[in-house]
């Protein structure tokens, strides 16, 4: 049932209250921090919405009516209510800040997390930290259902039902072992030949994966894979291994890049960098330890 325009609100409610308490308007409007002019027009006006008049005026303070007694005693118990239901919502959100469900995509995970992690860890380090890693798409689905309660995507847009904000940045490679042919081709390899190439990749719904395909759509789309394999892992040690070339984020294949193991293959053609974002459900705003982690990978790219 909603309340009618006789409640006044709880700000009038104490001041009522402190009148009643020290008998002086004057006296009350010092306590809760208002002038005395404003304490008695506020009064006033608590009267004419109620209907009643709750003071007795005189020179020597003020004193509550007996309507004013009644409604002070209810304002009593309703003030006790705010207090407690207050004190409720705070240990809400200390229950809340206590812990931070995040779940992020591989690459997002194993090369950038860690580091922001203990970032958070040093600025909150009461708050406890759960990380899980899955593909974009299924990032976006436990953000939207509320089993996460920050995401990191890989991918072109912000996936839909969430907002989210750039993060970080990267880019595709194409990777091969130092023996595989492309490994002597200066030049590298064409657009077309690689979308023609059954090549080692990621599953369908993983941001490499949307990257590489959405490149590769005005030239004939990527050819049906010889292998998809679930982790960043799998596909740098298959491409290690000579299996065959690899597409897989530079984040992830700088060791390798840098130690000889793999070769990158230049594809002029094609732009295979891509954003990384933060994403969270829309309509809402990250609090708490979420929105300490994100102000940290912001810091990051200071």
């Amino acid at each position: 049932m909603p309340f009618t325009h006789r409640v006044p609100d709880l700000g009038a409610l104490e001041l009522l209250l402190a009148v009643v308490r020290l008998g002086s308007v004057g006296r009350a409007a010092a306590e809760v921090g208002v002038t005395q002019p404003a304490a008695s027009a506020r009064i006033r006006s608590m009267e004419r919405q109620i209907g009643v008049a709750l003071l007795e005026r005189s020179p020597r303070g003020s004193r509550p009516t007996e309507a004013g007694a009644l409604v002070a005693e209810w304002a009593r118990q309703v003030l006790d209510a705010a207090q407690a239901m207050d004190a409720g919502i705070a240990a809400l959100q200390d229950r809340r800040d206590a812990r931070l469900r995040v779940v992020a995509s591989l690459t997002v995970a194993e090369y950038l997390m860690p580091g922001w992690l203990v970032a958070l860890r040093e600025a909150r380090p009461d708050t406890a930290v759960t990380l899980r890693t899955a593909n974009s798409t299924a990032v976006a689905e436990q953000v939207r259902t509320g089993k996460a309660d920050l995401g990191f995507v890989e991918g072109i847009r912000t996936p839909a039902g969430l907002s989210g904000t750039v993060v970080a940045s990267d880019r595709l490679v194409v990777v091969v072992a130092p023996r595989h042919p492309w490994a002597r081709r200066r030049s590298g390899v064409t657009a077309e030949e690689l979308a023609g190439t059954p090549l080692i990749l990621r599953e369908e719904g993983s941001g490499t994966r949307e990257v590489l395909d959405r490149a590769l759509a005005s030239f004939g789309g990527t050819a049906p894979p010889q292998l998809q394999l679930a982790s960043t892992t799998a596909l740098k040690a298959a491409a290690v291994s000579g299996a065959g070339p690899v597409v897989v984020s530079e984040l992830a294949a700088a060791d390798e890049l840098a130690g000889g193991r793999l070769i990158a293959v230049p594809v002029p053609e094609l732009d295979l960098s891509r954003p990384l974002r933060a994403v969270w459900p829309s309509g809402q705003r990250p609090t708490g330890p979420a929105r300490e982690l994100l102000s940290l990978t912001r810091q990051s790219r200071l």
